[in-house]
């Protein structure tokens, strides 16, 4: 098994080419080149573009390069889909997700409010879980307590 080293140079002023060379000549490869430059004010991101939430029910990858699904947060999401489904009130949806431990992102209990909130959320990840395996039997479930003699 081959091992690597790796350095990082920081370059001020004017980059030379003859840095490349000594570097290649000492055994280094070029894995990468980092550019930056400061933008001018026309050109600065706002405080929302900065600040952009990681929309709830998901999360960041372990090699931080994609979103992936949260579990603990799509079940929240699933039961409010489903507690909808069944036209229970804000009310009655609070209680459920509190009852069952589940709290706001950052740790507090649900409120009418917070699941009032939620309600885009749900229409964009409608699609995903109305087509989900998960929803499926949950559907069928709703539908044998609805009809028990089928």
């Amino acid at each position: 098994m081959a091992y690597f080293e790796r350095m990082r140079d920081q370059v001020a002023g004017v980059f030379s080419p003859e840095i490349m060379q000594q570097r290649a000549a000492a055994g280094w490869q070029m894995v990468s080149i980092e550019w930056r430059r400061e933008l001018p004010d026309s050109e600065a991101p706002s405080e929302m573009a900065t600040a952009e939430e990681i929309p709830f029910g998901l999360r960041i990858s372990d090699d931080c390069k994609r979103l992936e699904v949260d579990p603990a947060e799509n079940q929240v999401l699933l039961l409010m889909m489903d507690l909808l489904a069944q036209d229970f009130s804000y009310s009655s949806i609070v209680s459920d997700l509190n009852e069952k431990g589940f709290r706001t992102r950052d740790g507090r209990p649900w409120s009418r409010i917070a699941v009032f909130n939620m309600m885009p959320r749900l229409i964009e990840v409608g699609p995903r879980i109305f087509s989900s395996d998960e929803w499926e039997q949950r559907r069928l479930k709703f539908a044998q307590r609805q009809h028990p003699e089928k």
